[in-house]
C-alpha cells in the first residue's frame, strides 16, 4: 500500500523535514503518526498525496510511483485517496450534500450513483438529516463529519488524516474516531497524524513516532509516548 525507501525532504530554506525515512504500511492497517510540532509529521502526510515531493528516495502509494509520475497522472493518484484536514476545507457556499457530491462530480460520476453514494456516506457519518445545511450552520464536529464523508465517498483504498480531531472537544473526537474505526473495519487503510495522546493510547494501533525528521519508534500496538 505504502512504501517509503530512503525518503528525505529538505525545504528551500534548508530545513530538513525528513531524513532517510524507510516505512512500509500494508493494506488495511491503521497507523498513527506522532511527534512534536515540527518533527516532520505533516511533511510525511503531504508526501502521500503528492502535495510535496521528496528531495530524494522512492515512494510508492497504492501501487503508483509518486516521485516519477507525470503531472497529468496526479489526479488519478488522488482519486484512490481520501484526505482529511484539521480545518475541514469545506466549500462554504455549498450544502452538506453538495460538498460531498463535489468529490464525485470531479471524476464525472453518473448523477444516480452520486445520489446513492452521498446518501450512503452521510448515513455512515450520521448526517443524513443535515444534507441541506451549509457549513456555517454546523458545529465543528459536524463539519469534520462532512469532511470525512467527502473523503470516503469514492471508496478510497487509503484515507490520510492530518490532525482530524485537533479542533474538537474530547467527546466529539471519540465520535470521529468511531467513524474511522468503522471505515478501517471495512478494509480501508488509515494513516493519521495526531497529537491526541488519549486516543492513541486507548486505541492501541500501530504508532510511528518521528523526531527531527527521523523515525525513532515503530510499534504494532503502540502508545503516544509523549507528554502533552
Amino acid at each position: 500500500m505504502i512504501e517509503m525507501k530512503d525518503i528525505s525532504k529538505v525545504y528551500e530554506n534548508g530545513v530538513v523535514a525528513l531524513d532517510h525515512i524507510n516505512v512500509s504500511i500494508d493494506k488495511g492497517e491503521f497507523v498513527f503518526i506522532v511527534g512534536a510540532s515540527g518533527a516532520g509529521k505533516s511533511t510525511f502526510i503531504r508526501l502521500l498525496f503528492r502535495e510535496v515531493l521528496p528531495s530524494s528516495g522512492a515512494l510508492i502509494v497504492n501501487g503508483q510511483d509518486v516521485v516519477n509520475m507525470e503531472h497529468g497522472d496526479v489526479p488519478y493518484l488522488r482519486r484512490g485517496l481520501g484526505v482529511i484536514f484539521q480545518d475541514f476545507r469545506l466549500l462554504p457556499d455549498k450544502t452538506v450534500f453538495e460538498n460531498v457530491a463535489f468529490a464525485m462530480q470531479v471524476i464525472e460520476a453518473p448523477r444516480r450513483r452520486i445520489q446513492h453514494s452521498v446518501n450512503s456516506v452521510l448515513d455512515i457519518v450520521g448526517l443524513r438529516e443535515k444534507y441541506s445545511c451549509f457549513p456555517s450552520q454546523l458545529s465543528g464536529g459536524e463539519q469534520q463529519r462532512v469532511a470525512i464523508a467527502r473523503a470516503i465517498v469514492n471508496s478510497p483504498a487509503l484515507v490520510i488524516a492530518d490532525e482530524p480531531t485537533g479542533n474538537l472537544d474530547p467527546d466529539t473526537s471519540w465520535e470521529i474516531m468511531d467513524i474511522f474505526k468503522k471505515i478501517n473495519g471495512g478494509g480501508t487503510t488509515i494513516v493519521m497524524a495526531t497529537h491526541d495522546k488519549e486516543i492513541v493510547d486507548i486505541m492501541k494501533k500501530r504508532v510511528i513516532a518521528i523526531e527531527d525528521g527521523h523515525i525513532v519508534r515503530d510499534e504494532a500496538q503502540g502508545a503516544y509516548g509523549y507528554e502533552n
